[in-house]
C-alpha cells in the first residue's frame, strides 16, 4: 500500500492546466424516495423545486430537549416522490451524454444512506429504466448510423486506443465469428434478454441531433466494483475450476501518459447496440456483491463503476475510410457510479463479513468527504493542502475529474422515514458542502481541417453510381449533359455518299472534316479543363471561406453559449440571492415576533416583580411587628420565670437546711452512743444529765425509708462506714489504661480514683492497649440537679484474630458531688433554725466515715 504524500501525487502539465481557467460548480441534485407506507412518519418535506426541509422526529425532540431543529437545504433541483425516471434523465444525465458525444468527460454518481433508492435510480427496473440504460440508449440512437466496423479501434492496454487497417480488422471479425462461445449482438429488443427487454419503451427513446457525421464512432464499456477497498473486474472471464475454485484477482490503479487514472488489466468490451451493452452490463451485475441486511433486502456491499468510453476519428478526404492517424483519435468517457450506502451497525445488526464490509464502505465514504472538504478549503481560502485521494480506491480513481476537467454530477437519494433522520442529516451536510466545490470546465476539441460533409457526398456519389450501373450498365454521353453540349458544339458533317471503295474525292473530304472536328474537340476539351480547373480553384477558395466562416460562427456560437451560461449563472445567482433575501426577511419577521413576545414577557415580569416587591415590603413590616410582639412576650416570660426560679431556689435552700438539721440530729445521737460506751456510768450520767436536751425533729416517711448507701472511694483518709463493702476493681494488681480526656475538669474532691500500674492517656492507642489488660474511661456529665457527675467506665482488653486490640466494657462506677448548703425545693414549717445553731453545726469536727461526696457503684453485664 502506498503512503499518501504530496510528492507521490503526479501533477498535470502546466500549459494544459493553465489553458482551462473557467470552472463550474459540482451539480448536486436531490431525489426523495416514496415512503413505504401511507401512515409512516416522514422527516423530509419538499418546500420548492430546489429546497427541502428536515423535521426532527418527535422522539428526538423529547430525548434531546429540543436540540434538533428544523433545517433547510438547497440543491440545483429537487425531484419529489412522483418524479419519473425519464424526467430525472432529461434533467441530469442527458447533458452528460451530449458532452460525451462532443468529446467531453463526465462523472455521475449516486450518494445516500442504505435503502434510499440509489441502485434503482442508476439501474431501474423493467418498465422504469434508470439513468444507465437510458444513457446507453440515447448514445446508440445518436451514433448508430456512424459507427465504425468492429475491431477498427482496439484498446492498447494503456488507457488508449489504436486504429487498425481494414485487413486486420476483417481478420479479427472472422476469428470472432468462428468462435461459437462469443455471443452475437442482438438485432432488436424483441430478441434481447427479457431481464432488460422492457427497460425503455419506444416512445421514450431519444437521440442527440448535434452529431458530427464526418467521424466514425466506437463504444467500449467496462464494469468494475470496489469491494473492501479492492478493485475487481466484473466482466473478466476467469476459468472456473469446480475442484479448486480460485477467488477473483484484484486489479491495480495506474496512470497513463496524460496523467489520467485507469484500472490496469480491466476488460473493455466493444458494443454496437443498446441491447449488447445491456447484456454486458447484466453479465457484470450478476457478479456484483449484494447481501440482505435489516434495513435493505438487497443491499449493495460494494461501489460499482460502469464506464462508457467513446472513441471517434475523422474520415479521410474522400469520406470513405477512417483517417489512419492516431493523434486524430478523440476518446471521451462517462462514468456512472453507484456508491454503496452508509449504514450504522447498531441498526443493520451486521456481524462477521457484513460488519467488515460496512466498515470499509463507511471508511471510503469518509475519505470522499475529506477530499471534498480539502478541495473546498483550497478553492475558497487559497490554500494548497494535499488532497488525500490515495486513501481510498474510489477517490483515487476519480481524481482526474476533480483535478482535471469534466462535468461532475451527484444525485443525493433521501429516504424520508424518521428512523434515518440522523444519517440523512449527515448526507445533507455533505451535499451542501459538495456544491461549493468547482471543477474545471471541459474544453472543446480542435476542429479537423478537412472539408465537412465528406460522408454525405461520398454516400451520394456511391448511391448515384450504383443506380446508374444497375440501370444501364455504365455511364454514356447522353447521360452526361456536359458531353452532350460538347457534341452539339462540333461542326456538322457534310452530306456525302460513298459509291466506290476507291472513291478518291469523298474519302479525303471526310477525313478532312473528321480531323477538323477532332481539332475542335481538343480545343473544347482544353477549354473545358481550364474552366474546370478555374472552377475547382474557385470552389476550393469558396470552401475555405465557408470553413473560415463556419469556424468563426462556431467561435461566435461558443462565445454566445458562454455568455448564455454566464447569464444563466447570474440568473441562478440572482434567484439564489432572492431566495436568500426572502429567507432572511422571513427570519427577520420571526425575530421581530420573538422580540415582541420577549418584550411582553419582560413587561409582565416587571409587573410581577413590582407586585412581589410590594408583597415583600408588607411581609417585612408584618415581620417587624411580629418581632416586637415576640420581644414583649419574651420579656414577660423571662420576668415570670425569674420569679419562679427565685421561688424554687428559696424552696431548695429550705429543703437543704431541713436535711442538714436531720443529719446534725443523727450525729448528736451517734456521739451520745459513743460517749456512753467509752465513759463510766456516773460520768456519762452526769454528762448526759447536764447536757440540755434538744427536742427531736420527727422524721419524714421518705427519710425513714431512704437507704443510706455509701461506696468507698479508691483512697480515703478515715475508715469507711461500711467496712464490708468491696473496693473498686481499679485498685487491683492488673495493669490499666487510664483514659482521661483532655476536656475533663479537675474536681477538688476528697475521694479521688487512684489506679496503680496505670498508663495515663488522653487518647487511646494500640500501643498502650497492647501493654495492659484493663481499661478505664473517665467520663464527666452534668447531673439532673446541676452538679458534675464522674463515671468510671471499665472494661477488659483482649486481642483480636487480625492482631489488633479490642475492649469489652464490664462495669461502671459513678462519683457524684452534692452541695449540702443548697436549699431544698420545699419549705417545711418549723424547720428553720437560728443562725447560732447553723454556725455551731458548721464548726463541728467531721465524723470519721462521713463525707459530702457519695460514690454509687453500678454494675452491669456486658
Amino acid at each position: 500500500m502506498q503512503r499518501p504524500g504530496k510528492g507521490k501525487t503526479p501533477r498535470r502539465p502546466g500549459p494544459r492546466k493553465a489553458s482551462n481557467t473557467e470552472k463550474d460548480p459540482v451539480g448536486v441534485y436531490c431525489r426523495i424516495r416514496p415512503p413505504g407506507a401511507e401512515d409512516e412518519e416522514c422527516c423530509v418535506e419538499m418546500i420548492s423545486s430546489s429546497t427541502i426541509q428536515l423535521h426532527p422526529p418527535d422522539g428526538l425532540k423529547a430525548n434531546r430537549h429540543g436540540e434538533y431543529k428544523e433545517a433547510s437545504y438547497s440543491f440545483k433541483k429537487v425531484f419529489g416522490i412522483n418524479t419519473t425516471q425519464m424526467e430525472l434523465f432529461e434533467e441530469v444525465a442527458r447533458p452528460l451524454v451530449e458532452d460525451l458525444i462532443h468529446c467531453k468527460n463526465g462523472l455521475l454518481f449516486t450518494y445516500g444512506v442504505t435503502g434510499s433508492g440509489k441502485t434503482f435510480t442508476m439501474t431501474g427496473s423493467p418498465g422504469e429504466g434508470g439513468l444507465l440504460p437510458r444513457s446507453l440508449d440515447m448514445l446508440f440512437n445518436s451514433i448508430g448510423p456512424f459507427q465504425a466496423k468492429r475491431y477498427v479501434f482496439k484498446p492498447d492496454d494503456k488507457n488508449g486506443l489504436e486504429i487498425q487497417n481494414q485487413v486486420d480488422a476483417l481478420l479479427e471479425r472472422q476469428k470472432r465469428d468462428s468462435q461459437p462461445s462469443v455471443p452475437k449482438t442482438p438485432s432488436s429488443r424483441q430478441k434481447a434478454d427479457p431481464e432488460f427487454a422492457d427497460m425503455i419503451s419506444t416512445a421514450e427513446a431519444c437521440k442527440s441531433e448535434n452529431v458530427d457525421e464526418d467521424c466514425c464512432y466506437s463504444v467500449f464499456v467496462s464494469y468494475i466494483e470496489v469491494y473492501n477497498n479492492y478493485i475487481y473486474d466484473l466482466l473478466e472471464d476467469a476459468p472456473f475450476d469446480p475442484i479448486r475454485p480460485k477467488p477473483p484477482q484484484s486489479k491495480i490503479l495506474r496512470e497513463d501518459q496524460n496523467h489520467n487514472m485507469y484500472v490496469a488489466g480491466c476488460t473493455e468490451v466493444e458494443v454496437k447496440s443498446t441491447e449488447e451493452a445491456f447484456e454486458v452490463f447484466w453479465k457484470g451485475q450478476k457478479k456484483r456483491r449484494i447481501a440482505n441486511t435489516q434495513l435493505n433486502r438487497e443491499s449493495s456491499r460494494s461501489h460499482s463503476v460502469f464506464t462508457v468510453k467513446l472513441a471517434q476519428a475523422p474520415l479521410d478526404a474522400d469520406g470513405d475510410h477512417i483517417l489512419q492517424d492516431k493523434s486524430q483519435v478523440n476518446v471521451s468517457q462517462l462514468c456512472l457510479v453507484d456508491l454503496a450506502g452508509s449504514e450504522r451497525t447498531n441498526r443493520t445488526r451486521a456481524e462477521g463479513s457484513r460488519l467488515r464490509e460496512a466498515g470499509n464502505i463507511n471508511q471510503s465514504l469518509m475519505t470522499l468527504r475529506t477530499c471534498i472538504e480539502v478541495l473546498r478549503e483550497n478553492q475558497m481560502c487559497g490554500t494548497n493542502k494535499m488532497v488525500p485521494y490515495r486513501d481510498s480506491k474510489v477517490t483515487h480513481l476519480f481524481k482526474n475529474y476533480f483535478d482535471g476537467e469534466g462535468k461532475v454530477r451527484m444525485i443525493v437519494c433521501v429516504n424520508p422515514k424518521a428512523e434515518d433522520y440522523d444519517e440523512t442529516m449527515l448526507v445533507m451536510r455533505f451535499a451542501e458542502m459538495t456544491q461549493e466545490v468547482e471543477v474545471a470546465r471541459p474544453v472543446d476539441r480542435p476542429i479537423c481541417g478537412l472539408t465537412p460533409g465528406r460522408r454525405h457526398r461520398n454516400q451520394a456519389f456511391k448511391e448515384e453510381l450504383t443506380r446508374r450501373l444497375e440501370e444501364r450498365g455504365g455511364p454514356s454521353c447522353a447521360d452526361d449533359p456536359v458531353l452532350g453540349q460538347l457534341v452539339e458544339s462540333l461542326p456538322p458533317l457534310r452530306p456525302c455518299e460513298l459509291l466506290d471503295p476507291a472513291d478518291d474525292q469523298t474519302l479525303p473530304r471526310l477525313i478532312e472534316v473528321l480531323e477538323q472536328r477532332h481539332r475542335v474537340r481538343q480545343t473544347i476539351t482544353e477549354q473545358v479543363n481550364r474552366t474546370a480547373n478555374t472552377l475547382k480553384s474557385m470552389l476550393q477558395q469558396l470552401d475555405g471561406q465557408i470553413n473560415a466562416k463556419e469556424s468563426f460562427l462556431y467561435d461566435q456560437r461558443n462565445k454566445l453559449s458562454e455568455k448564455d451560461k454566464v447569464i444563466s449563472n447570474q440568473r441562478s445567482e440572482l434567484e439564489r440571492l432572492e431566495k436568500k433575501s426572502k429567507t432572511l426577511e422571513y427570519k427577520v419577521d420571526i425575530l421581530q415576533k420573538t422580540t415582541n413576545m420577549y418584550e411582553q414577557d419582560k413587561r409582565s415580569l416587571q409587573q410581577e416583580l413590582e407586585t412581589r416587591q410590594q408583597q415583600l415590603q408588607r411581609e417585612l413590616s408584618e415581620r417587624r411587628r411580629m418581632e416586637q410582639r415576640m420581644q414583649g412576650m419574651v420579656s414577660d416570660t423571662k420576668h415570670k420565670w425569674e420569679k419562679e426560679c427565685e421561688r424554687r431556689v428559696n424552696a431548695k435552700q429550705l429543703e437543704m437546711q431541713n436535711k442538714l438539721w436531720v443529719k446534725d440530729e443523727k450525729l448528736k445521737q451517734l456521739k451520745a452512743i459513743v460517749t456512753e460506751s467509752s465513759g463510766s456510768g456516773s460520768g456519762s450520767g452526769s454528762g448526759s444529765a447536764g447536757a440540755p436536751e434538744k427536742p427531736e425533729r420527727p422524721l419524714r416517711e421518705k427519710d425513714r425509708n431512704f437507704p443510706q448507701r455509701r461506696s468507698p472511694s479508691p483512697h480515703c483518709m478515715a475508715p469507711p462506714v461500711h467496712p464490708m463493702h468491696r473496693r473498686s476493681h481499679s485498685a487491683g494488681g492488673e495493669k490499666w489504661v487510664d483514659h482521661k480526656p483532655s476536656s475533663n475538669l479537675d474536681l477538688d474532691t476528697v475521694l479521688q480514683p487512684i489506679i496503680p500500674n496505670a498508663i495515663k492517656v488522653s487518647t487511646p492507642n494500640e500501643k498502650a492497649l497492647s501493654k495492659c489488660h484493663k481499661y478505664v474511661l473517665r467520663h464527666q456529665e452534668l447531673a439532673s440537679d446541676g452538679e458534675i457527675e464522674t463515671k468510671l467506665i471499665k472494661g477488659d482488653v483482649f486481642k483480636t484474630r487480625s492482631g489488633g486490640q479490642a475492649v469489652q466494657f464490664t462495669d461502671i462506677e459513678t462519683l457524684k458531688q452534692e452541695n449540702p448548703a443548697a436549699p431544698s425545693r420545699k419549705r417545711r414549717s418549723g424547720s428553720s433554725e437560728a443562725p447560732g445553731q447553723m454556725d455551731n453545726v458548721e464548726n463541728r469536727p467531721p465524723v470519721a466515715g462521713t463525707s459530702t461526696s457519695y460514690a454509687y457503684q453500678k454494675r452491669r453485664k456486658p
